[in-house]
């Protein structure tokens, strides 16, 4: 049977980190994965350009039932840290919007260098390897395999969540955890389009592809500032995966459709300088022509000459713009969904190594642990820092 000193399950941005870092410090670093090719969700995500981190990856942008967990591996590996890294590969690369940081030219680029770094490390990598079972031995664990058994002092779950199936998602990390005891917090999607009910649907049917930049509030997160895009199964658009995050299920979601106008003063002061003027007319100047006739067909008043809408429709008029409401009835699911919500409870992995507080030698990191970030690089963020930390001691 063949001994490491440390195998990394998972061949994706977490576990290719952790393997590479493990690796330089001259421990013996196998990574394992059962898909044909690693860092497959590297290559699609951006659009095949990767937005590979976010400089503003603070700990208030990540989900997790303990917010503090987060705060040491941020802040000992950030996206300064990790910019550094590719820019001494070569990497071209651009800041989209806020903070986000995408590959110039294809997220191979990026893939390529987290494979160079495997390689200058000494770490070996084996695909289409299945694990078919792990158990913990004295002082390590084995594992079964459909190419053999391996044998390791230091085990590390980088599985990923269930987000992507396509890409060969599974639920081997959280099976794992609980296997060694571990609390694993119900999953579910996250960073995912809303669905919405039939009279929704059919009712927003015209507006497919329509875009809007808009302000989007849920009960339980902060507001978001993006675009929200009608598709023909419901709303998507950053600002809605955004909210994905925090929406419940039955909950309503608050769209500002005018979030840098108070529309009250706003309406007032049209009323006062172009009475005349219809409100349909004034808020073509404001919002998709599409999105407008809707609200004109719901809203027959906004046919109406500003100086002469009542005030009481003026201000139900205003209200309507800055509290749009409307009620989802679910999500897409896994299989458009950027990352997965839950996973293994922080409150029992180390938060400077990685380490299970339950099973010496096993370690957790990425997705497969309860931490989610915005979307906008911040999870890649999470795979570089907890890979890092763990890589560091393993």
């Amino acid at each position: 049977m063949q001994h490491w000193d440390v195998i990394v399950i998972g061949a994706g941005a977490a576990g290719l980190m952790c393997a590479a870092q493990a690796a330089y410090r001259g421990r013996s670093v196998l990574v394992v994965d059962h898909g044909k090719k690693p860092g497959r969700k590297i290559l699609i995500s951006g659009g095949g350009r990767c937005n590979f981190t976010n400089l503003h990856a603070e700990p208030s942008a990540y989900l997790c039932h303990n917010p503090h967990f987060v705060k040491s591996a941020l802040k000992r590996f950030s996206a300064h840290d990790f910019v550094e890294l590719v820019e001494r590969h070569g990497l071209d690369f651009y800041e989209k919007t806020l903070g986000q940081l995408f590959c110039q030219d294809s997220a191979k680029d990026l893939l390529n260098i987290l494979l160079s770094e495997l390689q200058y490390s000494g770490a070996q990598l084996q695909m289409r390897c299945e694990i078919l079972n792990v158990s913990a031995t004295s002082p390590g664990f084995v594992l079964t395999t459909n190419q053999g058994a391996l044998e390791c002092d230091s085990l590390v779950v980088a599985t990923g969540g269930l987000s992507m199936p396509k890409l060969g998602a599974t639920p081997l990390g959280y099976q794992l955890a609980e296997q060694f005891g571990h609390h694993v917090y119900p999953t579910r999607a996250g960073l995912v389009p809303l669905t919405l009910h039939d009279h929704d649907k059919q009712r927003f049917d015209a507006l497919a592809g329509v875009s809007v930049p808009v302000q989007v509030r849920s009960l339980h997160g902060p507001a978001f500032d993006e675009s929200l895009l009608f598709t023909h199964r419901g709303l998507s658009g950053p600002v809605i995966l955004q909210a994905s995050n925090y929406w419940q299920p039955g909950e309503i979601i608050e769209v500002d459709l005018l979030s840098n106008l108070d529309c009250n003063q706003w309406l007032k002061a049209m009323a006062r300088e172009r009475a005349k003027v219809a409100c349909k007319t004034l808020l073509y100047e404001k919002l998709p022509k599409r999105f407008v006739d809707l609200l004109v067909a719901e809203h027959p008043a906004a046919s109406t000459a500003i100086g002469q809408l009542p005030s009481a429709q003026r201000d139900e008029l205003a209200n309507l713009l800055n509290h749009w409401q409307v009620k989802p009835n679910g999500t897409e699911g896994y299989r458009t969904a950027e990352v997965t919500l839950g996973g293994v409870d922080t409150n029992e992995i180390s938060s400077k190594t990685m380490q299970s507080q339950k099973v010496s030698g096993l370690y957790f990191i990425g997705e497969v642990v309860d931490v989610t970030g915005w979307l906008g690089g911040y999870n890649f963020q999470w795979a570089w820092s907890s890979g890092w930390a763990a890589g560091q001691v393993v």
